[in-house]
């Protein structure tokens, strides 16, 4: 079955260029031309991802990741112009899986490897962990990307690389994971990732946590080692 793309820039050449290089890998794509158009249509019709220009009319890239986030876990890569660090770190924060950079040459055969790279993840995780993981107050359905605390569904759903994250320290509570462990598991074969990449995604899943349970305290930071899931 062909897996389904959607694009989301006020570029049409970008659209056009990335629409028929996708379609030839044997993708279905969705195209939009700004942010509130794809917010309606990406509601309505789910795509196996997304590909999110951040500056965009009408609504730009990172508002509609926010809205994105409080309905699906699908996988999201962003688009940039901006070389900035902290452009990235943010992105982090609001929920994309990844990012490609438009300037300094943009390549397509780049992007469509890290298409490929979030579409095996979401489907390795799908296909490789059927059974419903429970620890205390937390459990995990894999099939479906949920995860429920103290029987509440998490008001914003976790991303898939998110939920690999939680998934992988809470199957083996007290033992501490090193972050280089944490990016072999979210990241698989996409290399360029940095410690401080594992720490934004972790901070991000507390805040999560955080709003259904205030004194969410399971996920505990060893400085200097990694995370652990906390027995207690």
């Amino acid at each position: 079955m062909k897996q389904t793309v959607a694009l989301v820039d006020d570029d049409r050449n970008i659209l056009t260029s990335l629409s028929i290089a996708l379609e030839k890998e044997g993708f279905n794509i969705q195209t939009y031309l700004d942010g509130e158009s794809a917010l309606i249509g990406l509601s309505r019709n789910p795509p196996d991802l997304a590909v999110i220009d951040v500056k965009m009319p009408r609504m730009d890239g990172e508002e509609l990741l926010k809205k994105l986030r409080k309905k699906t876990s699908m996988p999201v890569i962003f688009l940039t112009s901006k070389d900035e660090e902290v452009d990235e770190l943010l992105g982090l924060k609001l929920g994309a899986d990844d990012f490609v950079k438009k300037s300094g040459g943009f390549s397509t055969k780049v992007l469509i490897e890290r298409i490929r790279v979030q579409l095996r993840k979401k489907d390795n995780n799908l296909e490789d962990n059927r059974n419903i993981i429970s620890h205390g107050k937390l459990k995990l359905d894999p099939s479906q990307l949920e995860c429920e605390w103290d029987g509440k569904q998490l008001p914003d759903k976790l991303t898939t690389t998110e939920f690999l994250i939680v998934k992988e320290l809470a199957k083996r509570p007290g033992i501490i994971k090193e972050r280089s462990q944490l990016m072999d598991v979210a990241y698989r074969e996409d290399t360029d990732i940095e410690d401080r990449t594992i720490d934004s995604h972790v901070k991000r899943i507390r805040k999560k946590f955080k709003k259904v349970d205030n004194n969410f305290s399971a996920i505990e930071t060893r400085y200097g080692s990694g995370y652990r899931w906390n027995v207690k």
